[in-house]
């Protein structure tokens, strides 16, 4: 019970008044519930029919090596250990490795599957699935530094404060289900992701769109379950009044968007409490569902708990779920490519390839599109002997499901991997693909923030590649 006194002097209320609201809080949290679905109706319907209506997204932070991974360059193979020809002119690199020699890919490529797509060795799991795959061998981007290129492949831009792709297409299309986020992020337990959290943020969106974060192990979520001793109707009356209080003191406020934000986080917390528990429980899962994805494997349990959570997520109804690999560093094999590549293939590998035939026996890779890449490329030339440096010029992520025709690459680069040079693919581009495919226009996704209506293909021509749609 609480005191008189206080009660009294809660929100400059009287004791009578306060009574009165915290009474009619109790139904304040199924209000919110229903007048969150309406909002949500009314912000889900895509512009045209969609292919896709989930997306997993698995970021390689630190830049994934295209030419020992999916661009083979028969060329690179050949001139290995001579200079750079001056053909190719003037390049701009971090640490002055233009004039390092050339390094041959540290791996063979093979061609896979039924299609011959070429897939390195460093990924024979993956390459299991090489019809299913679609390899964009002709990224290119802005920005040598990892948090910007972070930036630009999350948010469209190299400047911190926009709003990430998750961010837009909660805001654009909802959730599929109320008691779970729209989006959500399974970081890299490692940490240190250059460039940090804005990468998922909601920049100038409404915070509620941010994206939300989960763990791998016994406790995905902190703080999930009430403490204990404390019924569920205990803790509905507490957080019926918190939010009635909450909402009195947000209506004095202008609507603060921080605010607001923060009353929808209690009522999704509160309505996650129904679902999230089994959502998050893999031990349900069988045996034989679990090896597929490497969890009875010390190197790959990891990761494999992660994307087999992924998999858990889409199908509650999770609109876009992101995936990190990669610690401080990850992916980023300045030192030495073939001990570093060696090392994030063992962990993600296998669960990667157990995540696309899961969703594919599930028949949820038709309708769920799956992307994998990082930032940037490497450069074809040597750095310390065996690393390379980074290549925003001309890199290779793929992406396969939500009815992406398989077993294919799209654009090249030159014949040593250095710069993309046919059917270019901009991160605009690519992000105004993945848009359409959601049956999204992405010139009809904007957000109206200081006197101009903003979009995550930014202010300039952008368009969904039909090359890579058809």
């Amino acid at each position: 019970m609480m005191d008189a006194n206080l009660a009294d002097g809660v929100a400059g209320c009287s004791r009578r008044s306060f009574l009165a609201s915290a009474g009619g809080g109790m139904g304040m949290l199924a209000y919110a519930a229903l007048a969150q679905s309406q909002d949500a109706a009314a912000l889900s319907q895509p512009h045209f029919a969609p292919r896709a209506k989930r997306v997993i997204w698995l970021f390689m932070h630190g830049g994934p090596s295209h030419v020992d991974l999916l661009d083979p360059k028969p060329a690179l193979t050949k001139y290995g250990g001579k200079p750079l020809p001056d053909s190719f002119g003037n390049i701009m690199t971090r640490r002055n490795v233009a004039n390092n020699p050339l390094l041959a890919p540290v791996r063979r490529f093979r061609p896979r599957g039924q299609s011959g797509l070429e897939i390195s060795d460093f990924l024979p799991h993956i390459s299991k699935h090489a019809d299913d795959l679609c390899v964009v061998r002709s990224m290119h981007g802005d920005s040598v530094n990892h948090p910007q290129s972070v930036y630009q492949m999350n948010t469209g831009s190299i400047l911190m404060g926009c709003p990430s792709v998750g961010s837009w297409v909660a805001y654009g299309l909802g959730t599929e289900n109320q008691n779970m986020p729209a989006f959500v992020v399974l970081p890299d337990p490692g940490g240190g992701l250059k460039g940090g959290p804005p990468a998922w943020g909601n920049g100038y969106l409404s915070a509620s769109y941010q994206g939300v974060t989960m763990r791998s192990g016994s406790s995905p979520i902190l703080d999930l379950q009430p403490q204990d001793g404390v019924t569920a109707e205990q803790q509905y009356r507490d957080l019926s009044l918190i939010q009635s209080l909450n909402r009195r003191h947000l209506e004095r406020r202008d609507s603060d968007d921080r605010l607001s934000a923060r009353v929808k986080a209690y009522e999704l917390a509160f309505r996650m409490q129904s679902e999230a528990p089994e959502l998050v429980d893999i031990s349900r899962e069988t045996q034989q569902t679990k090896s597929l994805y490497g969890i009875d494997q010390p190197e790959t349990r990891e990761f494999g708990e992660r994307c087999l959570l992924a998999r858990r997520m889409v199908e509650s109804g999770v609109r876009f779920v992101q995936l990190y690999s990669g610690d401080t560093n990850g992916w980023d094999a300045h030192a030495d490519v073939d001990k570093n590549h060696s090392e994030y293939c063992r962990r993600t590998d296998k669960p990667v390839a157990g995540l696309l035939q899961d969703l594919k026996q599930r028949g949820l890779l038709e309708d769920t599109l799956v992307i994998w890449g990082g930032e940037f490329g490497r450069m074809p030339m040597s750095e310390q002997g065996k690393g390379r440096d980074h290549n925003p010029w001309g890199f290779s992520v793929w992406l396969a499901g939500a009815g992406i025709r398989g077993g294919r690459a799209y654009g090249a680069t030159d014949e040593i991997g250095l710069r993309s040079v046919t059917d270019k693919v901009s991160v605009t581009d690519f992000h105004a693909t993945l848009l359409h495919l959601l049956g999204i226009d992405h010139y009809d996704l904007t957000h109206f923030h200081n006197g101009l209506d903003k979009r995550l293909t930014g202010p300039d021509e952008a368009e969904a590649i039909d090359g890579i749609l058809t």
